[in-house]
């Protein structure tokens, strides 16, 4: 029989795979042997379109960013903007909990994660925040988002009755009922992380951009410079 004219194995094919391993089993579940025997060849075959695990790992958490909205620096005040763009990130996060540990180490070399630090850190800039600022504001966020697609809080509460009727946690009696509304409670205290965590940067937006622009200019005035 005549060979196949598209090539058995792709950048893509190896990308989706190792994301589908990550997705069921967890980041432990992947190496390079077991995405040669998912994909039905041979290991060293991975090598001539990644140099190594981390390369891989680095793609499909890179892929999984691209499903955030960062245009939305483009189009919306900062606030807004916060809040359209840490949603999306959370929700790509949340969909793919599993990469969440690998992602949070930073953009590293990725570029639609760097595109995503760039678009961030430049639309806060441009809306007059310090250079300084922006950045602790990009890691706060980063953090919230993070933390909130990693873990459950809801989830770590067992459905057991039992377990809280004691006289050690009179405040806890309801608590295994948060267990069969894990989306709602996780959710809502993203939400209401998110919002007030904006709500306080414009607060010190106040402070440190308008009142500053305010002083400068007054002065400006006065000596008239």
């Amino acid at each position: 029989m005549p060979r196949p004219r598209q090539a058995l194995l792709t950048r893509q094919r190896i990308v989706d795979t190792a994301a589908e391993l990550i997705d069921a089993e967890g980041l432990e579940a992947v190496s390079t042997r077991r995405l040669a025997a998912q994909l039905g060849v041979r290991g060293p075959s991975l090598y001539n379109h990644f140099p190594n695990k981390d390369a891989i790992l680095d793609a499909v958490a890179d892929e999984i960013t691209a499903d955030v909205d960062i245009d939305c620096f483009a189009t919306h005040e900062w606030p807004e903007a916060l809040l359209i763009w840490g949603r999306s990130y959370r929700a790509a996060l949340a969909a793919h909990p599993h990469i969440v540990p690998h992602l949070a180490r930073g953009p590293g070399r990725r570029p639609r994660a760097l595109a995503m630090a760039d678009a961030v850190y430049g639309g806060l800039v441009r809306a007059g925040w310090p250079p300084a600022r922006a950045t602790h504001i990009g890691a706060l966020m980063r953090y919230l988002v993070a933390g909130s697609a990693l873990g459950s809080f809801a989830r770590g509460f067992a459905s057991d009755p039992a377990i809280y009727v004691s006289s050690d946690y009179p405040h806890l009696g309801q608590a295994h009922r948060l267990a069969a509304h894990q989306r709602e409670v996780d959710e809502g205290a993203f939400e209401l992380g998110l919002e007030a965590v904006i709500k306080g940067l414009e607060i010190t937006y106040e402070e440190v951009v308008v009142d500053t622009t305010h002083r400068f200019h007054g002065t400006t005035r006065s000596t008239g410079r």
